[in-house]
């Protein structure tokens, strides 16, 4: 059951599970108005039908008892009874005008007088009874005064119309047409948001740092036209990209080399606190220009994603950061192999567990794998982020060390080139107060199958 509710709300999530119900909601609706509309119709034709063939049939017991000698004219009206008709023959008349439910047969009287003009003026009495004591609103009382002399009394038994007997096919019919239809409408509409589904695919790809995939420029005239613009779109960033990532390679290069030359330069100072000085600026100078190349290049995905072994990864980030005498803790897997690049991940997670060092003193690091994704926890014991401060934290250039000193500080661009790594093998990277409420938890989420 959960299975099947999840299917339908997958279904309803997209445009042509949205569609698809607003179409049947929407003939649903118009087929009830009309069939109720049909149905009042025929109903209202069926009782005018009905009251026609009454009145013709009352009519017609009138003229042949009026025809008949006076001894036998009541047993023509029985001889002519039958059905909803008991008709009788009398000197005197039965009806009584008014009654319960004689309201309902005024459309009988006007039919009555229409086809027997001489009833008007008095001959025609509809109502209940008078001298048998009826008093019952499915019984009418109809006295016709005929020519000569005496009544005509007519007892209408059961005066209801009954309901058509081609609703039940009427609707069987109109469902089966209306099922058809949603049927037709919902392989249109999934034709037609087929389109849209490439569109994803490709954004996603390409957002990823694939090359530009165009889609194909086929469909209707509007989708056409968003085909063309997308591929535009995708050309002019792709040459952004590479224009900008060639610059910053020139830039790169033309930075280094004089620094390079200050560096030789700052070897010939004879004073050696000033020239130890100066090499610690060309140091940091240089790690602040490799830092923020780093991070420029993040969209630049030069690596393949293939299948790699994330457990080999962690263990070479913290045997890396235990030679240099950090303390970590490493719990993971024998094996957890995902689709990714291993350079790109090696660094991300080289700056999270460098960063718990720096700030927390040592650094815990645990795999848990689930059955689509694998999720890294690296945990410090340092003074952690405060919740108003975690996304800022992510951004470029951001550092909450209020100094200035590398060695604290850094240039707050660790946790961005992270987060941006983990975000483009399609992850999440989240930042969590410790374990008993102390330290930083960065909790890393990576799909399997990326």
């Amino acid at each position: 059951m959960r299975r099947l509710l999840a299917v339908v709300s997958h279904w309803l999530d997209g445009l042509a599970g949205r569609t698809t119900l607003v179409l049947m909601v929407s003939i649903a609706l118009v087929h009830l108005v009309s069939l109720h509309g049909y149905r009042r119709s025929l109903t209202e034709e069926t009782t005018l039908a009905s009251e026609a063939r009454l009145a013709d049939r009352m009519v017609t017991i009138m003229r042949a008892v009026t025809l008949a000698p006076e001894e036998e004219r009541d047993l023509v009206a029985h001889n002519l009874s039958g059905g909803a008709i008991r008709a009788h023959w009398s000197r005197t008349d039965h009806a009584v005008p008014g009654g319960p439910g004689s309201q309902n047969l005024g459309e009988l009287a006007r039919r009555l007088e229409a086809m027997a003009p001489e009833l008007a003026g008095g001959g025609l009495t509809i109502g209940t009874g008078g001298d048998g004591g009826l008093d019952d609103p499915h019984v009418a009382l109809i006295s016709f005064r005929l020519p000569d002399s005496g009544w005509l009394n007519v007892a209408l038994l059961s005066y209801a119309v009954p309901p058509p007997v081609t609703a039940g096919r009427t609707l069987l019919s109109t469902s089966l047409m209306a099922l058809g239809g949603l049927v037709l409408a919902a392989f249109l509409v999934r034709w037609l948001s087929r389109p849209l589904g490439a569109f994803a695919r490709a954004a996603q790809s390409f957002s990823e740092g694939a090359a530009a995939s165009p889609v194909a420029e086929t469909g209707p005239r509007e989708v056409r036209a968003l085909a063309r613009a997308f591929n535009d779109m995708q050309a002019r960033i792709a040459r952004l990209i590479l224009d900008r990532t060639q610059a910053l390679a020139a830039v790169s290069h033309d930075l280094k080399t004089p620094i390079t030359r200050l560096r030789f330069r700052a070897e010939e100072i004879a004073d050696p606190d000033l020239a130890g000085a100066v090499a610690r600026d060309l140091d940091e100078m240089e790690r602040m220009i490799d830092q923020t190349l780093a991070f420029l290049r993040g969209e630049r995905r030069d690596e393949e994603l293939r299948p790699v072994d994330l457990v080999t990864i962690l263990e070479t980030v913290a045997d890396g950061l235990a030679d240099r005498g950090a303390e970590v803790t490493l719990d993971v897997p024998d094996r957890a192999v995902i689709a990714g690049r291993r350079l790109a991940l090696k660094r991300a997670f080289g700056n999270l567990a460098e960063n718990a060092v720096k700030y927390g003193g040592k650094a815990r690091i645990s795999l848990v794998e689930g059955r689509d994704d694998l999720v890294v926890e690296i945990e410090d014991d340092g003074p952690g982020i405060a919740p108003g401060d975690r996304a800022r934290a992510l951004e470029p250039f951001v550092r909450l060390e209020p100094s200035r000193n590398v060695e604290t500080g850094g240039f707050g661009l660790g946790l961005t080139i992270a987060a941006s790594i983990v975000d483009g093998h399609g992850g999440t990277l989240a930042l969590l107060d410790g374990e008993g409420g102390g330290g930083l938890l960065v909790r890393v989420t990576l799909p399997r199958n990326h």
